[in-house]
């Protein structure tokens, strides 16, 4: 390329951006790391072969010894096929074909390194990649796969046997010839087990471990190929370098590899800082360590809090459920577990295939439907698990003579299928790694279950925030989670502190007998829980408690828009006298379908929407859950009570549609926004 090509290519980067990135290095002479690995593993391999036949090493030190070997002779390999080993290309050609042998000796070093080439050209495509077997199968396939990547690519070899040079093919036929051979040598001299205990068996894992990752690791769930997007056809998976980096030989910066292969791999690292900020602008695909995902933004805020705070974070923060609007699925139930005498422990084994749908913000709910004797029995209960974990849970609190509350303490069972609303909700609040807040909880009896998933949630995330949780019971005997709370307070001492109030033990503390009332609160924010010293406040339990709790801490000027609410039901509605609603036309957008309907005066949106979709998204009935939560994208509408929308919600334009009157001619609104 010209010097005047040079520049027109340079003046045509767009303002503000870096130029194509570039290794910064030559391929050196010699990449002595490579060799010295090489010189290294096939010491080990010759030492571990020699013991274990002479009888002074046992097999079980043999074969891991030869898996790592047939694990690392593949990144000398590797290096030899993008001639990263030297710039004499013969040094590259001897060094390949040597580490092959303890690799796979079926197939040649030249018709390897065709079937790797291919694999960079065509990264991800599943009609040309012939490396696309082992990242994009099917879960249940990979075991079966993994093992035997010869047989894989032996469909390819001879789908393009006819187009490769005949010195090629004739190579790989004679090492076939002479690895079949020494097979039937060994069967026949007695000497197969040995065979198997210095190679066979530690090929097999070390080419298992080989697949998984510098195969599935680094390309698995991409859609990209490397012809759409060569920044987005493998990833870079950032973190912990100081281990990963060695142990996965760099591959943990894989993206790095296809970006620049002729870079030998002890480089990858160095060349990502070099050309960091412009593989940022390209949107490149990052995971953490932990399988995190980050865009460009995300990583340079994961970057400063590892910075601030001198070690890896597995910042998993907590996201919504992907579905567009609550739905129902079924979910079996993983384990059926008592957590006091009136009181029940269900966690729920969710699909993979439905694990996206059922993430989970902490303080979100779930509607539980199931099919009792006929009659269909719907109920809405919290997720009183972590946020941060794939465990979807829930408490279910017996009441006597409920019907659903009932059959979960007498008759529910592990393996038993319910139907499960994805989760909704707004209990909670944004969470921050580096926040420093100081969090109140105030709760009673069965209202512990979203506190104790925002409680958990915000200890594991903000590692600087504290929580102060007020909780109230009859007795220590039935109050739910409290060897949970035990645990974590033990754990997070010095940022976690529960007050048990105990209403019907007459040996409790003293200042902790009785009941979380508006007196005991009244003490409370003049002394430990001054309302300048904290930053929000989450309440949850029975009605009266909740409502006077909300209204004192009102009266002491806390900021409403920081006081929480959770509600099982809504306030019951007051007689009024009967408002004036006019006939309306109702259109409402639900799982992209539209449907138009007129409205009965007076009724609410959710009830005319029922009567045209009766899976329209609905829990309390009572403003108090948020599962009818819509979008309104036209006309005007007046609520009843609202508990569960905020004010970002309100301002953003989202109804509960369950509280919702038309207040002009035509309403539009969407589920699905």
């Amino acid at each position: 390329m010209s010097t005047i090509d040079a520049i027109d290519r340079k003046s045509s980067e767009p303002a503000g951006r870096h130029a194509l990135p570039d290794p910064g290095a030559p391929v050196p002479k010699l990449a002595l790391p490579t060799v010295g690995i090489y010189v290294v593993a096939l010491t080990a391999f010759v030492v571990s072969t020699v013991g274990y036949i002479q009888g002074w090493l046992p097999a079980w030190v043999t074969i891991p010894v030869n898996a790592a070997v047939t694990f690392v002779m593949f990144t000398v390999l590797h290096d030899t096929i993008h001639a990263a080993v030297s710039t004499a290309k013969w040094v590259n050609g001897l060094f390949g074909r040597l580490a092959m042998l303890l690799v796979v000796p079926i197939i040649s070093f030249p018709t390897y390194r065709f079937i790797h080439i291919e694999h960079h050209r065509h990264s991800n495509d599943d009609a040309n990649d012939p490396d696309a077997w082992a990242s994009h199968s099917r879960w249940w396939q990979m075991p079966l796969r993994w093992p035997v990547p010869e047989v894989l690519y032996g469909g390819f070899i001879l789908r393009k046997l006819r187009s490769r040079p005949t010195a090629e093919v004739a190579e790989t036929l004679l090492l076939l010839t002479l690895s079949v051979a020494g097979l039937i040598v060994a069967i026949v001299t007695g000497n197969i087990w040995t065979l198997a205990v210095v190679f066979l068996i530690p090929q097999r894992i070390g080419l298992i471990v080989l697949v998984w990752w510098f195969d599935w690791l680094p390309h698995h769930g991409l859609a990209d190929t490397q012809r759409s997007d060569r920044y987005r056809a493998t990833r870079a998976r950032v973190g912990m370098e100081w281990l990963f980096t060695p142990l996965m030989l760099s591959q943990n910066y894989h993206l790095v590899h296809h970006l620049h292969p002729s870079v030998p791999f002890y480089r990858y690292v160095k060349t990502w800082r070099r050309n960091e900020e412009a593989y940022l602008e390209r949107n490149p695909a990052i995971n953490t360590v932990f399988g995190q995902e980050l865009n460009p933004d995300e990583f340079r805020e994961w970057k400063e809090l590892n910075r601030k705070l001198g070690r890896v974070l597995p910042v998993r923060m907590p996201v919504r459920s992907s579905a567009s609007h609550p739905e129902f699925r079924r979910i079996p139930v993983a384990a059926v577990d008592p957590i006091t005498a009136d009181s029940t422990l269900v966690t729920f084994a969710v699909p993979e295939d439905l694990s996206d749908e059922f993430r989970f913000e902490p303080g979100q709910h779930v509607s539980v439907r199931t099919n009792l004797g006929g009659e269909g029995v719907r109920r809405n209960y919290s997720i009183c698990a972590p946020a941060t974990r794939a465990q979807l849970r829930i408490a279910v609190k017996h009441i006597p003579g409920g019907a659903f509350s009932s059959f979960v303490a007498k008759e529910l069972k592990a393996g038993d299928v319910l139907e499960l609303m994805t989760p909704t909700g707004s209990f909670g609040t944004p969470l921050h790694p580096l926040a420093q807040k100081h969090y109140v909880g105030l709760a009673a009896g069965s209202g512990i279950t979203p506190v104790l998933s925002i409680l958990e949630t915000v200890m594991e995330i903000e590692t600087e925030s504290r929580f102060t949780l007020v909780y109230g019971n009859h007795t220590r005997e039935s109050t739910m989670f409290r060897h949970d709370l035990d645990r974590l307070e033990s754990r997070y001492a010095d940022r976690l502190e529960i007050l048990h109030v105990l209403s019907s033990d007459p040996l409790h503390t003293p200042e902790l007998c009785g009941r979380i009332d508006p007196d005991r609160l009244e003490r409370w924010l003049a002394t430990s829980l001054r309302p300048e010293t904290v930053d929000e406040w989450f309440l949850c339990g029975p009605l009266p408690l909740t409502a006077a709790a909300r209204e004192t801490l009102i009266d002491h000027g806390v900021d409403a828009e920081r006081i929480h609410l959770e509600l099982f039901t809504g306030y019951a509605k007051a007689e009024a006298p009967k408002r004036g609603y006019q006939p309306a036309t109702v259109t409402f957008a639900l799982s992209g379908q539209q449907e138009t309907f007129d409205l009965v005066p007076g009724d609410s949106i959710l009830e005319g929407a029922l009567q045209v979709r009766s899976d329209a998204p609905y829990s309390c009935m009572g403003g108090a859950c948020g599962t009818c939560r819509a979008k309104l994208l036209e006309g005007t509408v007046e609520m009843d009570q609202n508990f569960a929308l905020g004010r970002d919600d309100l301002d953003a334009g989202y109804i509960l549609t369950c509280q919702s009157h038309p207040t002009s001619p035509t309403v539009s609104v969407d589920y699905d926004a």
